[in-house]
């Protein structure tokens, strides 16, 4: 079962395509994130959902807000792949131990190996604020994560 709205986010820290170390609780009473988890780096929906919040820039990531894409992914995989696609938001790699963080979350598909298609709004309080989770075949539509984020 995914977390839910109003739950508090379950804490978290991974390395980010870079390899610098990212913990959630670091944003905590000073930005709202933005968890963004994909199947696969590299794959057609996945390229296009994180192109379009590249694409629309400050709509998803400001001084008051931070993007953080998670996948199961190596960062040497996520390194190339940011590279490639031009992302400047962080993309954390729950690798190993295998989708530690996703399983946390409830959004990750055992027989797969990988994360769902799920995203949390989580606000400065480390509240989840909103949420959406898809089957890895089904695209988000990023109109009401945007929406989402104007109510914060």
């Amino acid at each position: 079962m995914a977390v839910e709205v109003g739950q508090e986010a379950p804490d978290f820290e991974l390395s980010d395509h870079t390899g610098q170390k990212v913990r959630l609780s670091s944003f905590r009473g000073e930005k709202n994130v933005v968890v963004v988890f994909f199947p696969k780096a590299f794959t057609g929906i996945c390229t296009g959902e994180l192109c379009e919040i590249r694409d629309l820039g400050t709509v998803f990531e400001d001084e008051g807000t931070v993007v953080l894409g998670v996948s199961c992914d190596t960062t040497a995989t996520l390194a190339k792949f940011a590279e490639l696609e031009g992302y400047q938001f962080q993309l954390l790699s729950d690798f190993w131990p295998h989708g530690e963080v996703a399983q946390r979350y409830g959004v990750f598909l055992d027989a797969a190996g990988i994360a769902t298609r799920a995203t949390f709004i989580i606000d400065k309080d480390g509240v989840v604020r909103w949420s959406v989770v898809n089957g890895p075949g089904d695209a988000r539509r990023t109109s009401e994560y945007r929406e989402a984020l104007a109510a914060l």
